[in-house]
């Protein structure tokens, strides 16, 4: 029998619920949790961004048929090397030198499990002893939750939503001191739809080289745009300061289980590989996972065969989708959104608490609006910093967009406070 008084020794690391205390994952599941199974509607999930359940948003015909090539060649069975495929590197510095004035290589690239991995390499890459990094607020959470993982000091630039989510460039160097690394720029914009223009990344850039810092380039929904403002790669400014840039096939083909990513160096100066960051890369890709070596023998395939008419409907598919998104949200008095989203899957939109009965703020709207209503969208509070703010995909069917807009309006009308 058990000695009951015995005095085991291990107990469980805090660290990884701490930090997952802050993920949208977390936020979600608790927004998720609050779903009232007595509602038989199905539910409308405005919260996290996968499109990939609707029909709608099918991934290309290419990609698929690669996938299926590599996995009957037989030839990506084994172990990947640990930066990735050759072939896969390089395909994908041709994919990303469509847009760049000077020509990336094969070693500029490492293959990742999702742009998540890219974020994780890249924080571990850059972190010492007493190092702060600037990240943006809001911004995707993720990088909170891997900076408080991994003892990495977090300062915020606010977005500036009356200028269509522009960084604050003036407060980036007030922030800044000898210990900040780097900043983060998530451009298109998740969770703010917003797309930068060619002058405000170069600022960005200038600013960053003032310092003596190098840019963490988000850029997983990188040619997502359906606005007037084109996407311009930080990749560009690489000659003006260093820049990890980060991707993945994930949204772009709408694929995010495939978990297929990378990591990029674009650093034609070879500062990265002076200062260690490469290095250090290759440190942190030797104790972590791969990538399936299948996904990444597929990669030439679908970056180089897929036709341009599939990125067309995509979208077209998400324009039409951020239009209904948009003019829904004017629909409702409590909601007010500053900019109309023009690129990414995502919307950021304020709420006025002081016009609704029982709602104390973003994350009781969101609770409620789940049970009431069976609809999921993420309170901004939590899960980026903005108080009494919400953030709502517009990435999913249009009738199921239409009527979780219905719903919210419902919801509205039922809490409306009494004059």
């Amino acid at each position: 029998m058990e000695n009951s008084s015995k005095q085991w020794r291990f107990e469980g690391n805090k660290r990884p619920n701490s930090a997952s205390a802050i993920s949208v994952r977390g936020v979600l599941d608790l927004v998720i949790g609050n779903l009232s199974t007595d509602d038989l509607r199905p539910t409308i999930p405005l919260g996290n961004g996968d499109p990939s359940q609707f029909a709608c948003f099918r991934t290309s015909t290419t990609a698929e048929e690669a996938i299926v090539d590599a996995v009957h060649s037989a030839k990506y069975n084994g172990y990947a090397p640990t930066v990735g495929v050759l072939s896969a590197r390089r395909a994908i510095a041709n994919y990303l030198n469509r847009d760049l004035p000077y020509k990336l290589s094969a070693d500029d690239i490492y293959v990742t499990s999702g742009c998540l991995q890219a974020i994780e390499v890249a924080l571990a890459a850059i972190n010492r002893p007493g190092a702060n990094i600037l990240l943006p607020r809001p911004g995707f959470t993720f990088y909170e939750s891997r900076a408080a993982y991994e003892h990495l000091q977090v300062r915020h630039f606010d977005l500036l939503p009356a200028r269509g989510w522009e960084v604050d460039v003036d407060a980036i160097e007030a922030l800044a001191d000898d210990n900040t690394v780097a900043i983060v720029i998530i451009n298109p914009g998740n969770p703010c739809g917003s797309v930068y223009s060619y002058d405000h990344l170069k600022m960005v850039a200038e600013t960053a080289r003032k310092l003596g810092i190098l840019v963490i380039a988000d850029e997983v929904y990188g040619h997502l745009t359906f606005g007037s403002a084109p996407f311009v790669p930080m990749g560009i400014f690489g000659s003006i300061v260093p820049v990890l840039s980060l991707g993945s096939i994930s949204k772009r083909w709408v694929v995010p289980g495939w978990r297929l990513g990378w990591l990029v160096t674009s650093d034609p100066n070879g500062i990265l590989q002076k200062s260690g960051i490469v290095e250090s890369i290759t440190g942190f890709l030797n104790i972590s996972t791969d990538p399936a070596t299948f996904i990444q023998g597929a990669i030439p395939q679908i970056l180089e065969n897929t036709k341009d008419d599939f990125f067309s409907k995509v979208i077209v598919t998400l324009k039409e989708a951020a239009d209904k998104c948009f003019d829904g949200i004017r629909e409702v008095p409590c909601l007010t959104c500053p900019k109309k989203p023009e690129g990414s899957m995502f919307v950021m939109v304020k709420l006025n608490v002081s016009l609704l009965e029982d709602i104390s703020d973003d994350l009781d709207f969101c609770m409620k609006l789940a049970k009431e209503e069976s609809v999921i969208i993420v309170p901004a509070g939590m899960a980026f910093g903005m108080k009494n703010w919400l953030r709502i995909t517009f990435a999913c069917e249009i009738s199921a967009l239409e009527d979780g807009l219905r719903r919210i309006k419902a919801f509205h009308q039922r809490h409306v406070r009494k004059q």
